[in-house]
């Protein structure tokens, strides 16, 4: 997992061949008005999904991981809480291959909240309970990155 601010970015993108894509995106895109909807940048590779999403409790944020792909997270509209637990120290769980995901039972082991302007970074090995909030909407973009 990595969180940092958008203006570092850059600094990851040689983590990834597809990184300096995204780098080059937010470069380019105002996040805050983009309208809602998938940004395909290299199809089956990368794409953007700007979304609304609910607010939710702690205890209802589910823990889920991708095999396949690497999620960077960027709140728009407010604050986002998200659980972490490294996928090691989860139980086994069925894995959905048409949609990429694992859901896992109970909280995260810890909580980071990301601000408007920052990222998260979740790898395959991360297990991580999106959209806590206290707002009833969290407008965020989603990179889905080929793993």
């Amino acid at each position: 997992m990595i969180l940092d601010t958008l203006e570092n970015f850059d600094k990851y993108a040689k983590m990834h061949p597809l990184f300096p894509l995204v780098a080059e995106y937010l470069k380019t895109q105002n996040l805050s008005t983009h309208e809602m909807g998938k940004d395909v940048l290299v199809e089956g590779q990368l794409f953007a999904n700007y979304c609304a999403a609910k607010g939710k409790t702690q205890d209802e944020a589910r823990i889920e991981t991708h095999n396949a792909m690497i999620d960077i997270q960027i709140p728009i509209s407010t604050a986002e809480t998200m659980g972490f637990t490294p996928r090691k120290n989860l139980p086994e769980a069925e894995y959905d291959s048409d949609k990429d995901i694992s859901f896992y039972p109970g909280e995260a082991e810890r909580y980071i909240t990301v601000h408007p302007g920052e990222f998260v970074v979740f790898f395959p090995q991360d297990g991580h309970a999106p959209c806590i909030s206290e707002s009833e909407e969290i407008v965020k973009v989603i990179f889905k990155i080929k793993a």
